[in-house]
């Protein structure tokens, strides 16, 4: 079962393999301003954009695999 490793505590060797996975999602996810400043204050609303972003992330990814 996949963990993600905290840095400075556990060994990068078998933990920390999931840790940049996790990392760049974040990132991909905080380049959609909307959605890193919640300007939402609704909970449907802001869960809305967040699948929207997951949504434009996943057909990116899709169209650089799947030319």
């Amino acid at each position: 079962m996949p963990r993600i490793a905290r840095p400075g505590i556990e060994s990068s060797e078998h933990l920390g393999r999931y840790r940049w996975i996790v990392e760049r999602t974040l990132a991909w996810l905080a380049r959609f301003r909307r959605h890193a400043i919640r300007y939402e204050r609704r909970a449907d609303l802001h869960l809305a954009f967040t699948t929207l972003a997951c949504v434009l992330i996943c057909r990116a990814q899709a169209k650089r695999l799947c030319p």
